[in-house]
């Protein structure tokens, strides 16, 4: 296992002192490595294209992350989970815990349909003041608050199918009651109506939730989480709409950390994405507990890759910390990409920060910290010299897991990351056009769907106003996600190469330097043997 790499700046002795470098031409060095990637089909967490460092369940069909909420030291990630197929099927809630947001532990299955209907996406919260009575305060309950979705109703024709539901947990999401009078919030005349997220707004003391109902959100206030009084309404003339809306969240942020704090509402469509199918939008505004308001019109876009649906944000995290999951996927063509036992990933955890650029608010989004301890560097350079159109290659058997870190003018450049069936997936940003794209038009398979490989991605980086541009390229067995300084622009697709890519070749039109390079491997979160009955 090689890793060569063009470079000037290195002596030589310390490449070989440090990392066991090998000399192989005047412009190459060659890094072994230790650890192959091998899959095997018949080993759990071991199939062709499963994640090694993102949260995918055991086994079946999983979609968008709920109920994330942070209790006694645990990151508790509830997501919507079939149990029976790969593809999409009466919802359940799945579970899974996490004490720093990158190993997790998969739990029994908390909420199962019922009469009511099948458990769409919702929320959880802590009850710490008991306000629900349905704990004490020595023992607050965790409250869920989901949709309820009735199949016989659907089928029937009817439009007020969906409706919101409660259940309750007295001992820290282990076991879960309904609420014997569900549902909390009915329904008579609305279709899409769903996915409440509900919170503590320490500003008014009162419970707010917002849920969406097809084209706008709706906000709610409560005393006791069961009993729910609308307020308003936001969204029929705001951003985009070439979709359903779905999954809403609304926080507050400080702008750059400083005193300025704007409220963030989040709103995933589906379709309507600038990459076609699902993607998420935001709004920043102002809220007041009760009504949203924003001068913002056009929507603004959390990731500008296909496969980040869905993605809200912890309740009660450590530090006042906002932190961001998202579904790994995109509704044109989740129900057929090739993996077999299981289907879809989340995003890496990720934190949001709001900054503000020539007088415009756009929210960054990062790796969280905790996903520094799985990086072991197997390459580094402080400087990486490109010479005009001329391509420097490294070769390395483990990019399909790993980390390429590295600073750099405001430059064109391209990546192209490739193996030797001739699978190759290029990343190119344009600094004329100040646009970055993606093609994995020939990336591995992609005929599984007409969509999947259809078009090159590209995305508008206009806020790439920095003589310098941080780039974080992070590759998992069947994903990437990019960040561009410091998660100003993010940009997250799925990736099914028919073989681990071995080569990266960079190609710059003009003389620049890559600063801070690093090449890091990522250790896999998984057990190395983990039985199939588990």
């Amino acid at each position: 296992m090689k890793v060569l790499a063009k470079t000037y700046l290195i002596p030589v002795f310390l490449c070989l002192l440090n990392m066991g470098c090998e000399k192989v031409k005047d412009n190459e060095f060659s890094i072994p490595t230790a650890v192959p990637l091998t899959s095997n089909p018949d080993q759990l967490f071991k199939e062709p294209y499963r994640p090694q460092f993102h949260f995918t369940p055991q086994k079946k069909w999983m979609n968008d992350p709920n109920g994330m909420v942070f209790y006694k030291g645990v990151y508790h990630l509830f997501y919507q989970y079939y149990p029976e197929d790969i593809v999409w099927g009466p919802m359940h809630w799945g579970h899974a815990t996490s004490n720093d947001l990158i190993h997790w532990q998969h739990k029994k299955i908390a909420l199962f349909p019922d009469e009511l209907g099948l458990i769409f996406s919702g929320s959880a919260v802590i009850d710490y003041n008991n306000t629900s009575g349905l704990g004490t305060k020595e023992d607050p309950p965790m409250v869920a608050i989901f949709t309820y979705h009735n199949m016989a109703f659907e089928k029937a024709g009817k439009i007020n199918t969906q409706s919101q539901g409660l259940a309750y947990s007295l001992d820290e999401g282990e076991t879960w009651k309904k609420y014997e009078r569900n549902p909390i919030i009915s329904n008579t005349n609305k279709k899409d109506f769903r996915d409440p997220k509900v919170f503590w707004n320490p500003e008014t003391n009162i419970w707010n939730m917002v849920l969406v109902a097809g084209d706008h959100a709706e906000f709610y206030t409560s005393k006791n989480l069961i009993n729910w009084t609308k307020e308003s309404e936001f969204g029929k003339q705001f951003g985009a709409h070439g979709g359903v809306w779905e999954c809403p969240d609304i926080f507050k942020l400080k702008v750059n950390g400083n005193g300025e704090e704007k409220w963030i509402l989040i709103i995933s469509i589906n379709p309507g994405a600038p990459n076609g199918g699902s993607g998420t939008q935001y709004f920043v505004g102002n809220f007041d507990g009760k009504t949203f308001t924003s001068t913002q019109k056009e929507p603004k876009w959390i990731d500008f890759g296909t496969d980040n649906y869905a993605g809200v944000t912890y309740n009660d995290a450590p530090n006042n910390q906002r932190i961001f999951i998202g579904w790994m996927s995109n509704w044109l063509y989740a129900r057929n990409t090739p993996t077999k036992n299981w289907r879809s990933a989340m995003t890496l955890p990720r934190t949001l920060e709001l900054t503000k650029i020539n007088g415009e608010y756009l929210l960054k989004n990062k790796p969280v910290a905790a996903f520094k301890k799985l990086q072991k560097p197997v390459f580094t350079s402080n400087k990486v010299q490109l010479k005009a159109n001329q391509k420097t290659i490294f070769k390395y058997d483990a990019f399909n897991q790993s980390e390429i870190r590295f600073n750099t003018a405001n430059k064109d450049l391209q990546l192209v990351f490739s193996n030797d069936v001739k699978d190759s997936l290029v990343l190119h940003y344009n600094s004329q056009s100040k646009t970055f794209s993606i093609d994995r038009r020939k990336s591995g398979k992609v005929a599984f769907e007409k969509n999947f490989g259809k078009d090159i991605h590209k995305s508008n980086v206009l806020a790439l106003v920095t003589d310098k541009i941080d780039f974080q390229i992070i590759l998992d067995w069947s994903s990437i996600e990019l960040f561009l300084n410091d998660g100003l622009y993010s940009f997250t697709e799925q990736i099914f190469p028919q073989k681990p890519y071995t080569q990266l070749s960079i190609l710059s039109t003009e003389d620049q330097e890559l600063n801070d390079f690093t090449i890091s491997s990522i250790s896999s979160i998984w057990p190395k043997k983990i039985a199939k009955n588990e």
